[in-house]
């Protein structure tokens, strides 16, 4: 009765033994945590009243978004030194609605994305819930992340429609450096494979000093591309539902996806009104908010340098930026029962290396978000018992 694109749905080893304790009464240091609005970060008062604005009770579908907010938006990014008009700004209630709006825009059932290994996992429920299929290409790691590009030429058969870039990456916290940004165009020009740009975490480096390459890709001429970002990210703000797209590349192709989007997106109007007649003052109020959040990674990600310095048995690996750090530890059991006795023993929850799909271990992802002496806390408890 039930559509094949929903794989199984069960509880795996770690769920269960988290439910166990919990049942137990245990508490739990959730050190997984990727929600910025339940860490203890001060929220600006009224914050949320451009929300009341009474235009928002007149309905008037605008497909691509409203010229107003997509406007906004292209303010708020050349602050960012990324310039882009907005008549190429799209609209969507998130960054996975982006996604399923551009798969819709350029694959056919069971066409094919490419997508990076380690990579964040909803990339394969998105693809599967279109109809698609995804296949990896290889992140590498020598002292820093490397794209290696000759897994992505391998990856790259009939069928293969776009290639998606996480900018940052997550959870590895490495950007795309410049030459192999030439590599990978090469690759789609000569394949006609279009660009995908996932860059909602560019806003926090990890180090003033790292240069970025966030907005690349919209001044891009020879490829179709899109770039992605929103404000659960970039305001703190998962909660109120907006995304964009930024469409680059040749004109005749930019044209005709922006035809195609529009249609796409008039089919849903997934955009709340609220949000798109507020979207300029959220972006603009929630910049204390934004420092914050980059202060919060900063401060623990330099904890967790300093403590894993204590316990040589244990490596955290360059990160560039992002909200989560990669640590290896010793390959004495598996990811799985280190994560399973640090729930039951310790009463700290952490991710596995093998979802995000480490091709090896040993692996634990923790998130910089949490509280300094919570997260402290947490990793020194990780730290002692994957050394021992």
């Amino acid at each position: 009765m039930f559509s094949d694109r929903i794989p199984a749905l069960r509880s795996n080893s770690i769920s269960k033994a988290l439910q166990r304790h919990r049942e137990a009464g245990g508490s739990i240091n959730d050190l997984t945590v990727s929600n910025t609005s339940c860490v203890g970060l001060d929220y600006p008062d009224g914050l949320l009243d451009p929300l009341a604005d009474p235009a928002g009770l007149r309905y008037h579908p605008s497909p691509l978004g409203k010229f107003s907010a997509r406007e906004a938006v292209a303010e708020y990014l050349a602050d960012r030194d990324v310039s882009v008009s907005p008549d190429r700004v799209v609209l969507t209630a998130s960054t996975s609605d982006a996604y399923t709006l551009l798969f819709k825009l350029l694959c056919n059932p069971a066409d094919l994305v490419l997508t990076p290994q380690p990579g964040y996992p909803l990339f394969e429920h998105l693809t599967r819930l279109d109809g698609l299929l995804s296949r990896r290409y290889l992140l590498e790691y020598h002292g820093r992340w490397s794209l290696n590009v000759d897994s992505l030429r391998c990856a790259v058969e009939p069928g293969v429609r776009a290639v998606v870039l996480v900018n940052p990456n997550n959870p590895t916290g490495s950007f795309v450096q410049s030459d192999e940004w030439d590599m990978v165009r090469d690759v789609a020009a000569q394949e006609k494979l279009a660009l995908i740009s996932d860059e909602v975490f560019d806003t926090y480096l990890i180090e003033e000093t790292v240069a970025g390459s966030a907005g690349r890709l919209v001044a891009e001429t020879e490829v179709l591309t899109f770039t992605l970002g929103g404000l659960s990210k970039s305001a703190g703000l998962p909660q109120l539902k907006l995304g964009w797209i930024l469409v680059g590349g040749p004109e005749d192709l930019v044209r005709e996806a922006l035809i195609r989007l529009e249609f796409i997106c008039d089919s849903y109007l997934s955009v709340a009104t609220p949000v798109q007649l507020a979207v300029g003052a959220l972006l603009e109020n929630t910049r204390p908010l934004v420092d914050g959040i980059r202060s919060r990674i900063q401060v623990n990600f330099a904890a967790l340098r300093e403590l894993t310095q204590r316990f040589p048995a244990c490596q955290v690996l360059h990160l560039e930026a992002g909200w989560y750090a990669v640590i290896q530890v010793p390959s004495i059991r598996s990811e799985e029962a280190l994560v399973i006795e640090l729930i039951e023993q310790d009463g700290v929850l952490v991710h596995p290396g093998y979802f995000f799909e480490f091709p090896r271990g040993a692996f634990l992802i923790v998130s910089l978000l949490p509280e300094p002496e919570r997260f402290t806390k947490g990793v020194t408890r990780i730290l002692k018992r994957a050394s021992g």
